[in-house]
């Protein structure tokens, strides 16, 4: 979740306004909204950042996270057209919030060392220096302001609390990061107020504000919008959220297994707050007490990964019952950082709860907005009350494999309204490769691989004969296959010693093909689990060797076009190097070909399959 934070080039500001009043100066009004095809348009009288009036202020919440005493608050810029003073305008604001404002800790050197055994107590993990915060008043962030301030919407920061001139500790999805945005979009309704200091009785109050607020974000960005939304708080009338973390149980761990987001293999919670940690020196040593060592290291259970009180209150999925403003769910097939199940839980949930949500996916990496037209269409819907054709067509809407991410193309729904689940059995190969098969006749025998992290997903998805991976491939496809969904695995498997990474891959071979002038891996989709927590995600305990266990978990989310001439491939493997511990080699997991099966979810169900692999 870190450095995708969207800034624009730096603007300049003219002036802080008075802390209260509205300007007595009258004149004819500017026309606002000017909309197109249900999208406002740039105004030219907005357009000169010389004339916007810049400015900050402290918003007072209702809790008191640092323990000093006080209520904590939260330090907001405001960037707003000069004609809010000037012709008494009042304008619907685009809100970003984000702990990265101010800068973050540098150092990989920081991470936990991953050569640990499993079910051990992990190394000591050394912090990284109290980071220096960068602070650049009035002005908290860019982000936003070009797109949004010429066309007739006020933009608002804040930096989350213990960030930047933020109060208060972080938390990394405790209460207080979501109220302290519920505090700053009731302060732009008249309900808390604001100050010119953290320190100050002098009020600022927001007469240019209409009250409806539209959130959006990227990454811990993109995981505040729906922070604030679980709140319920009045006014916030839309969020896009762009890879948010809805959990951070499922960013840290996976069935029970420990498991680092891609890229930053490594990490856990406790770096994140370490990482984040820009706020005020008086209480800095206090927060780490209260949250890091205490809170944290005393609950977030780097041994065993089971699911516990600390991580349900880290789950936003818990909180969903106040939500109820309109959500455009952001995410990449092929997010291995914060993963596509974040953004799916949600929006499977949502759809349930019957608020307004659509989803936009694409098959890039971590990040990415959805088209710029699409996030005006919402904010304008929302913001301004222009009624526009938002809501008549399509659910969901998904960049094909080849075409650009401003080109999705539009589906009923996600998943996909005519995908139906097959279930695939397993014909024996090893080493070497295996069969996937629609018929369990030939599905006999035990298969074993030996764990050794020093091979790569990627190597062993390429090796022909290797003993540290089993895999399993269809026919070759005579034709295009289209899989929408949640593939899952129910394995049957033993380990030789009482705890085994288990670690699972969907691929198409040839491993590696040519798309828009790039090489590109054909990875399909992929999943980790502990067998340990065969029975539950919140109790597990030491495997018998030798012993078989049955254990059924999702694999990512995906939709994905398979084009003729692949193959599907099911990969079982122990430790993968880029996402769990790396313990000694040598520990033997059998899996039982009887009790194993993959569920794929095909478009058109088994007669596509069927027909494109005759």
């Amino acid at each position: 979740m870190k450095n995708l934070i969207r800034t624009s080039i730096a603007l300049i500001f003219v002036s802080l306004i008075p802390v209260s009043g509205q300007s007595q100066q009258k004149v004819e009004k500017t026309k606002v909204p000017v909309v197109v095809d249900g999208k406002a348009q740039v105004i030219p009288a907005f357009e000169d950042p010389d004339r916007w009036i810049r400015h900050d202020l402290w918003v007072e919440t209702d809790f008191d996270s640092d323990g000093d005493g006080k209520l904590d608050r939260m330090h907001v810029d405001v960037t707003r057209p000069y004609q809010t003073d000037t012709e008494g305008l009042r304008l619907p604001v685009i809100y970003a919030s984000s702990p990265y404002y101010a800068g973050t800790a540098s150092g990989r050197q920081w991470l936990w060392n991953v050569r640990q055994e499993l079910n051990s107590e992990p190394p000591e993990r050394e912090h990284a220096p109290v980071p220096k915060p960068r602070i650049n008043r009035p002005i908290i962030s860019n982000s936003e302001v070009e797109d949004w301030v010429p066309r007739g919407f006020i933009v608002v920061h804040s930096s989350s609390p213990g960030t930047g001139l933020s109060e208060g500790c972080p938390t990394v999805g405790g209460d207080n990061e979501s109220l302290a945005p519920k505090a700053v979009i009731d302060w732009l309704n008249g309900r808390t107020k604001g100050y010119t200091g953290p320190d100050s009785n002098e009020e600022v109050k927001s007469y240019w504000s209409t009250g409806k607020v539209g959130m959006t974000g990227t990454s811990y960005n993109g995981t505040l919008p729906l922070a604030a939304a679980t709140t319920g708080v009045d006014g916030l009338e839309v969020i896009i959220p762009i890879a948010p973390n809805t959990s951070y149980y499922h960013y840290y761990r996976s069935y029970g297994l420990i498991r680092h987001p891609g890229g930053w293999l490594g990490e856990d919670i406790d770096y994140l707050y370490d990482f984040i940690h820009t706020g005020n020196p008086d209480r800095f040593e206090w927060c780490n007490d209260k949250i890091r060592k205490g809170e944290m290291y005393e609950n977030f259970d780097r041994i065993y990964g089971d699911y516990n009180e600390f991580w349900a209150g880290r789950d936003y999925l818990n909180d969903l019952e106040p939500l109820k403003c309109a959500v455009l769910m952001a995410h990449a097939f092929n997010d291995w950082n914060v993963v596509p199940i974040h953004s799916w839980r949600i929006s499977e949930a949502l759809k349930e709860k019957g608020v307004p949500v659509q989803m936009y996916y694409h098959q890039e990496g971590h990040g990415g907005r959805p088209p710029f037209d699409m996030m005006n269409e919402w904010f304008t819907h929302y913001l301004f009350g222009v009624e526009n054709d938002l809501h008549d067509g399509p659910k969901a809407w998904i960049v094909r494999e080849n075409d650009e991410r401003e080109n999705p193309t539009p589906y009923a729904d996600y998943p996909n309204p005519d995908a139906e689940d097959i279930t695939f059995y397993l014909a024996p190969g090893a080493p070497e490769r295996g069969a996937l098969n629609l018929d369990k006749s030939e599905s006999k025998g035990k298969e074993t691989l030996v764990d050794n992290v020093s091979f790569s997903g990627s190597t062993l998805a390429q090796a022909e004969w290797t003993e540290h991976r089993l895999i399993y491939l269809t026919p070759e496809l005579k034709q295009d296959i289209h899989i929408s969904g949640v593939p899952s695995i129910t394995i049957k498997a033993a380990s030789s010693k009482p705890a085994v990474n288990l670690s699972v891959w969907i691929v198409s071979l040839p491993w590696q093909e040519r798309r828009n002038g790039k090489i590109t891996d054909n990875l399909i989709t992929r999943g980790w689990a502990d067998l340990q927590n065969h029975k539950s995600l919140r109790e597990s305990g030491p495997l018998v060797p030798g012993r078989f266990y049955e254990m059924t978990f999702d694999l990512q989310p995906d939709d994905q076009i398979i084009p003729a001439g692949q193959q599907i491939g099911l990969i079982i493997f122990s430790s993968d190097r880029d996402f769990t511990l790396w313990p000694e080699p040598g520990t033997e997991l059998t899996v039982d070909l009887e009790g194993t099966t993959l569920t794929l979810p095909v478009v058109g169900g088994r007669e596509a399959y069927e027909e494109a692999v005759k």
